[in-house]
């Protein structure tokens, strides 16, 4: 949807985003069957059909976000809001929306993702603290020896993107809580000396950081689903 604004064809999945569509997917074909089988005559199946279309959406919005971050952020070429032309400065100011876009819907999938492992995996996390985050179910998941090798595989990712992920979270907290990120940035700066220019933030290094955290979400939804497949294809079987 978004690479219209840059002239540009609609998105060709590949890659770990391309994976992660699939691994929904399918997990998508055996619940849908499973409620053809059963009539679903609770509705337990249908929410987590809802849920999973959710997250597709999601995800879909969050690649969108992180390319036309990236795609304006490529057209700063200042490092000085003051020396920056008005067609630079909107630029500028359409990568910041977008990277805000971006880091918030991060978090907003791997929690979306807690909810439905919460559910499908009976950890009931609710118990342990009602308004839980998908690093609370990862703990609640180690504390019941809960599917171990998913847990084993999404703490490895956890790991991995760990400074990434400690950097955006960080922004996602000031920027909810708090002051906006680029403000706070330049009272501090204009605080040091009233006289200087205000420099810009690292923007490629703060894509990369987005870019990184897209991958995380691949990756950790690749491992839930194809572990939910196994366990729902286990389930059918005679």
């Amino acid at each position: 949807m978004l690479r219209m604004l840059f002239g540009e064809a609609p998105r060709i999945d590949e890659g770990e985003l391309k994976d992660a569509w699939a691994s929904m997917d399918h997990y998508l074909t055996l619940v849908r069957q499973q409620m053809a089988k059963s009539g679903d005559p609770d509705h337990d199946w249908r929410k987590v059909e809802v849920w999973a279309v959710g997250l597709q959406t999601s995800l879909d919005e969050l690649e969108q976000s992180v390319y036309a971050s990236g795609r304006f952020a490529d057209r700063v070429t200042k490092l000085y809001q003051e020396e920056m032309s008005d067609i630079e400065l909107d630029d500028y100011y359409r990568h910041v929306y977008f990277y805000k876009n971006g880091f918030i819907r991060v978090f907003s999938i791997l929690d979306k993702l807690g909810t439905l492992l919460n559910e499908v995996l009976s950890l009931h996390t609710q118990k342990v603290k009602q308004h839980f985050s998908f690093f609370t179910v990862l703990r609640q998941m180690s504390y019941l020896h809960t599917a171990p090798v998913l847990l084993e595989q999404l703490t490895g990712i956890k790991e991995t993107y760990k400074e990434e992920m400690q950097r955006l979270r960080k922004r996602r907290n000031m920027e909810i809580h708090h002051m906006n990120t680029e403000m706070q940035d330049d009272l501090w700066q204009r605080h040091r000396s009233l006289n200087d220019k205000v420099k810009l933030e690292d923007i490629q290094a703060n894509m990369r950081d987005l870019q990184k955290s897209l991958t995380m979400v691949c990756q950790t939804i690749v491992y839930i689903f194809e572990h939910l497949c196994q366990v729902k294809a286990r389930s059918t079987q005679p």
